[in-house]
């Protein structure tokens, strides 16, 4: 049986969410900042189509093109929901399912009997009407080749959002309207690489000699690419994601911090995050490091770094556990007289919460219910809704957030009123 991959891929998706809520916004150019409001993180066509790029430091845009620009910064807790009821909608078509990224998932569609386009076209408008989110389809026999029939499909509105390369004669022909940087695997230093050899398209890559690209383009991974390019499937669908062997937590802060308890109240923060996605995925970590930073661009401030490792007495996912420890490292850590940017933690030495043999002696100093508790209630209610003390309540040091909108789907006093 051939394998036969989609590629669903959400159009200008953080754009995309916000216009969900925000209609009037549909064909205007929109901008995504990152977090402390610093740079373009995505953006629409129409933003594009303006000269503005991503990365692009917003400081750096020029008024002309602001006044034209509905800027937002990153709403992350909204992106993550409207993402989760997308692919909750697409796992319905297949009985394989890989979701590569928070707005794309590949399906398997070998041995069903369908018209792929109009199952594709189903897909789509499946998508669109229940949450309005706008998807491209790719098909192909690779997953190499699925991504660059999305890529085309979004560029070519001739293609109506859908692109079956297992219907297409000529696929040099859709190749060669690639170009290579577009390739999925192929990041900069190998199109600068290709570039010089005059390798400008996915069809020049798709036809260079194997020991070529074996030399010059990393070994069997490269290679890898090529044989997909060239229809033969090496890379597997895997629809059970890896769990992390770390978790960092970590943020800039929208002012400089300089007291030890605005800093105690982010480390309680990002921990509690960390530890949340470490029992998300059954897991435990078995050592704890904490650092913090002062901003290395302010030339006329006294710099520090510190940081510090802690190997815990026996692998755990309790907050509260996790918590009495990292305030116990910031502690050690910290140094008064600096005004520091950043803190983050780090959870390592990640194994499976099944594996670990505790013995007679090992204290049992949190009851795990208290996780289950604040687990349930985040997730029913909306992340933070109930949080250890130690994070606090003003957090007057949180990342800036000028533009954020309301968080409609994951906050009762957010969500969208409408005046009849």
């Amino acid at each position: 049986m051939n394998i036969i991959f989609a590629l669903i891929d959400c159009n200008s998706f953080y754009a995309s969410c916000e216009r969900i809520f925000r209609p009037d916004l549909k064909n205007k150019p929109v901008v995504i900042l990152s977090n402390n409001d610093g740079c373009v993180v995505a953006l629409t066509k129409e933003a594009k189509e303006l000269g503005v790029r991503r990365g692009s430091p917003y400081f750096k845009i020029e008024k002309s093109i602001l006044d034209k620009l509905s800027v937002f910064s990153s709403n992350y807790s909204l992106y993550g929901d409207i993402s989760h009821r997308v692919m909750n909608i697409l796992s319905e078509f297949s009985p394989e399912m890989e979701i590569y990224s928070i707005d794309e998932a590949f399906l398997e569609l070998a041995g069903m009997d369908i018209d792929r386009t109009e199952y594709a076209k189903t897909i789509r408008a499946k998508v669109m009407k229940d949450t309005g989110i706008p998807v491209s389809v790719g098909i192909a026999g690779t997953k190499t080749l699925a991504k660059l029939a999305n890529n085309i499909a979004k560029k070519y509105p001739k293609c109506e959002g859908v692109l079956d390369l297992t219907t297409v004669k000529d696929i040099d022909a859709c190749l060669e309207k690639v170009p290579v940087e577009d390739v999925w695997g192929i990041g900069r230093l190998n199109t600068i690489k290709l570039t010089r050899k005059n390798i400008k398209t996915a069809k020049d890559l798709k036809n260079m000699p194997d020991g070529w690209i074996k030399t010059n383009m990393g070994g069997v991974t490269g290679l890898r690419t090529v044989l997909e390019l060239r229809g033969q499937p090496c890379i597997d669908m895997d629809s059970v994601a890896e769990p992390k062997k770390s978790i960092v937590s970590s943020r800039s802060f929208g002012e400089r911090v300089a007291d030890l308890n605005g800093l105690k109240e982010a480390v309680t923060g990002y921990i509690s995050n960390a530890a949340a996605k470490l029992r998300q995925q059954n897991s435990l970590a078995s050592a704890l490091s904490v650092f913090i930073y002062t901003d290395r661009f302010k030339d006329d401030e006294p710099q520090y770094n510190g940081s510090m490792t802690y190997k815990l007495p026996y692998p755990t996912s309790s907050s509260l556990e996790l918590t009495e420890y990292g305030l116990n490292l910031l502690e050690r850590i910290y140094k008064k007289g600096f005004r520091y940017k950043k803190a983050g933690v780090l959870l390592d030495g990640i194994v499976p919460a099944g594996s670990v043999q505790y013995n007679l002696f090992t204290p049992d100093r949190f009851d795990p219910a208290v996780d289950n508790v604040l687990d349930s209630i985040n997730k029913k209610w909306g992340d933070n809704t109930l949080f250890i003390a130690s994070a606090g309540i003003k957090k007057k040091w949180s990342m800036r957030r000028e533009f954020v909108s309301p968080h409609y789907t994951t906050d009762w006093n957010e969500l969208l009123k409408i005046k009849i």
